[in-house]
């Protein structure tokens, strides 16, 4: 299904300040920080004088915090990551609903094409090949030997991409506030020598941020203790100069007033988050999620790299249905480019209707900039869709929010905040 919503949303560039204290240090954690791709502070910024790579990261809290750059590129997020000794940059795709982080490697002869060069594990001094028989091996449901008993990996994604190569060790290094690097030993990763998917030409490889044992949280969770990361989304169609966050272990921690919390729920594979949608309100009218009232634990993915909202067919009418009425504007019929969303003519963010997001003990209030988005010049359209396939709480909705996941609670907190400001 064609996704209309998606083509008009412009990328967001993600960087990522990982901050870190050494290990046995209180109040360790990472903070990461999203960009777009139009800010100035952009990796893929390109200046009226022609600069493209030059940026000046935000000023980190933490004096000595460690951080790495993520650049979301055509509605995904791009994560930079510096992989080896000496570092080689790469920027791989961040994936919500996958564990393995894998780059590109040399030699590939079934690679796709990608603007920068392939990482060459020859020239790294710390990479090391993983063994057939390491637990880390028999954790992926496709693996092999090859005759020199290492590691062979397959891995597929949701969107029909496939990774195959050696499983290894490496040393990922980030950048730090102080301005010295910082090296974090040991991660492991997919060298994919045979990967194909339909990426773009500035991926490098995937950075898998699921809930699985081999994802960059659970590994960065095992050196702080504790397993949970936090996100602070700026709107898509908000100032391309401002920027949110991403925090991992004790300073992800959402408290305060105004947080609401839910149950977090995992698929079969651990991986992927969910959480139980019973409904949604407009001004305070209740649509039920189900019509017979019987909800399904963990009902909804909740997933940063999807721009829109899917909700099943029949909960996603009724939904529009309600809002209809509280809207005066006659909605657009008459314009093929629109399909079937809910669509009207207005010159500005005007104010829609109140709605509100009603989670198992958790209400979460969506403003206008979180539920109707500009398609373009005076059309604005409602950031939900239906599906007959699986619902998805997506970042359109997420935006302004400070989302907290506590894997080792398997708790989801939210808290309305203005996330150009944090």
């Amino acid at each position: 299904m064609v996704n209309l919503l998606w083509f008009h949303f412009w990328p967001l560039i993600v960087y990522v300040f990982l901050c870190q204290r050494p290990i046995g240090a209180k109040n360790v954690g990472l903070r990461v920080q999203l960009i777009h791709k139009n800010s100035p502070n952009s990796p893929f910024y390109k200046s009226h004088k022609g600069g493209s790579f030059y940026q000046i990261p935000k000023k980190s809290k933490a004096p000595n915090d460690p951080f790495t750059r993520v650049t979301p590129n055509n509605g995904d997020y791009l994560m930079k990551l510096s992989l080896g000794t000496p570092p080689v940059d790469v920027y791989g795709l961040v994936d919500t609903g996958s564990d393995l982080v894998w780059a590109q490697c040399t030699p590939c002869q079934g690679c796709y094409k990608q603007k920068n060069p392939l990482f060459d594990p020859l020239k790294s001094k710390t990479y090391t090949p993983i063994p057939c028989d390491s637990k880390e091996c028999n954790s992926l449901s496709r693996h092999s030997c090859s005759p020199k008993k290492l590691c062979i990996y397959g891995y597929s994604h949701a969107y029909s991409s496939v990774s195959k190569g050696l499983l290894a060790r490496e040393t990922v290094t980030f950048n730090s506030t102080s301005g010295d690097p910082f090296a974090v030993k040991g991660i492991v990763f997919g060298c994919g020598h045979n990967n194909t998917g339909n990426f773009n030409e500035n991926v490098m490889g995937v950075i898998g941020l699921g809930g699985g044992p081999l994802s960059l949280v659970s590994q960065l969770g095992n050196l702080y203790g504790s397993t949970r990361f936090s996100q602070c989304l700026v709107p898509f169609h908000g100032d391309p100069n401002t920027s949110g966050t991403i925090s991992f272990g004790n300073a992800s921690l959402v408290s305060g007033e105004g947080v609401h919390t839910t149950r977090l729920f995992y698929d079969e594979g651990a991986t992927r988050y969910y959480v139980t949608l019973e409904g949604i309100s407009v001004n305070f009218t209740f649509v039920p999620f189900n019509t017979s009232h019987v909800i399904e634990a963990g009902n909804i993915m909740i997933d940063p790299a999807t721009p829109t909202t899917y909700l099943p067919q029949d909960f996603y009418d009724r939904l529009v249905e309600e809002l209809k009425k509280h809207i005066s504007l006659p909605p657009i019929h008459d314009d093929p480019d629109l399909g079937s969303h809910l669509c009207y003519k207005s010159k500005t963010n005007m104010e829609w209707p109140f709605v509100s997001a009603s989670f198992v003990d958790a209400e979460v209030n969506l403003k206008p900039i979180q539920t109707f988005i500009p398609i373009k010049d005076g059309v604005f359209c409602l950031a939900m869709a239906g599906t007959n396939g699986e619902p998805i709480f997506g970042n359109i909705a997420q935006s302004n929010l400070l989302i907290g996941y506590d894997l080792d609670r398997s708790e989801v907190s939210f808290k309305s905040t203005d996330c150009s400001k944090q």
